[in-house]
């Protein structure tokens, strides 16, 4: 019992400080900004189709793509979560398999002022499925990917102190960022323009390869560490800002609202172990998914060897002709390679194996070559 009614309200103001304390101690835990909790503001049955959103200029939801002409490619039919306007999360199918990767590697190392990484795109904390996709997986149905995964050199230097720049840049078709798993990320699209996370069929960490065996994801996965936390940094874009988790410091899902135009925002994040303000992107269940346009300047060529065009300013459209090997027009009076044929060379290394498909169906197996000038690829001799 207390011995007066002043001992009892000191009491029970000591007990509610103390609730209050910890409440607070629990709020700050881990690194300050992790909560237990989250708030999902999506619906995983019904998110938004980016089919479309694809734009010429900086646009929130959009992906402002340096490719302006796309010739198909991708999924070859539409899974029964497509509907309309929308898509179903929950019922997409994934390719099967658990490959491991033991041979992965991957650093991030900061040198000379900048922050240098290097890998060789396989992924170091999660298996793969097996690709090629096998006939008998139920994914063959929807997406014959028939690319293998294989090992792709990264080694791209990137600011410790990102700046935005005047006017937001493009983003090129393939690697637009590198994910802490070591894995690329490339924009929101597959080779036909469309919602590459909604209609390829991707394996459970919701990544695949492309032509030259680059395995890469175009959108979220839970298997990037720290994806389902709290504005944990889970990558970096190319122009050296971070990509941070799908959730904000007290546990809400981002969306497209809360995000500009390149799908980013400023608030409080750790960067480099410091507490700051910051622009960074933001990983999100909506479309674009990471990165909707470069808001600093990107770096070039940070891939070698892999099925992609990079470098360039931002800005530039990636149809533009290319200076340089590979680059250019044919010598008058030779006739200029088929459209599939340059793209399945876009970026590569001339020697590399190649493939495309024909404007007739055809499946075509060869290898990158310039003999007029053009880098493309030069079909085999049977």
């Amino acid at each position: 019992m207390f011995q007066s009614a002043a001992d009892a309200t000191a009491a029970m103001r000591t007990f509610i400080l103390a609730i209050l304390l910890a409440a607070g101690a629990g709020a700050g835990a881990s690194d300050g900004y992790a909560q237990t909790g989250r708030t999902d503001v999506l619906d995983a049955h019904a998110l938004p189709l980016g089919d479309g959103k694809v734009s010429t200029q900086p646009k929130r939801g959009h992906v402002y793509s340096c490719q302006t002409q796309f010739r198909g490619g991708g999924a070859q039919h539409a899974g029964d979560w497509i509907h309309g306007t929308t898509w179903d999360a929950t019922r997409k199918i994934a390719v099967q398999g658990e490959v491991a990767w033991p041979s992965a590697t991957f650093s991030v190392a900061i040198r000379n002022g900048e922050r240098h990484i290097t890998g060789n795109s396989l992924p170091v904390s999660h298996t793969t499925g097996n690709f090629p996709v096998r006939r008998d997986d139920p994914a063959y149905q929807i997406d014959r990917n028939p690319n293998s995964i294989s090992a792709q050199p990264i080694d791209v230097s990137l600011p410790l102190s990102p700046a935005s720049v005047p006017a937001p840049g493009c983003v090129p078709m393939g690697m637009i960022g590198v994910a802490l798993s070591g894995v690329p990320i490339f924009n929101a699209l597959d080779a036909g323009g469309r919602d590459a996370v909604a209609h390829e069929v991707q394996d459970r960490c919701n990544g695949h390869p492309q032509m030259q065996g680059q395995y890469h994801y175009h959108g979220p996965t839970d298997c990037i560490p720290g994806a389902t936390a709290s504005n944990k940094l889970i990558g970096y874009a190319l122009d050296g800002f971070g990509i941070y988790s799908t959730y904000d410091e007290r546990g809400r899902e981002l969306t497209n609202a809360d995000l500009d135009e390149c799908h980013g925002r400023v608030s409080r994040i750790m960067w480099d172990g410091r507490d700051v303000t910051l622009y960074h992107y933001v990983l999100t269940r909506e479309y674009p998914y990471t990165v909707g346009c470069f808001r600093g300047s990107a770096a070039r060529m940070p891939v070698r060897g892999a099925n992609q065009t990079q470098g360039g300013p931002p800005g530039r459209p990636e149809s533009e002709p290319r200076q340089g090997p590979g680059g250019g027009e044919p010598p008058a009076g030779q006739r200029r390679p088929p459209p599939e044929a340059i793209d399945a060379c876009a970026g590569a290394a001339s020697g590399a194996q190649c493939r495309f498909t024909s404007p007739r169906g055809d499946a075509i197996a060869g290898t990158c070559r310039a003999p007029g000038g053009v880098l493309a690829c030069v079909p085999e001799r049977r």
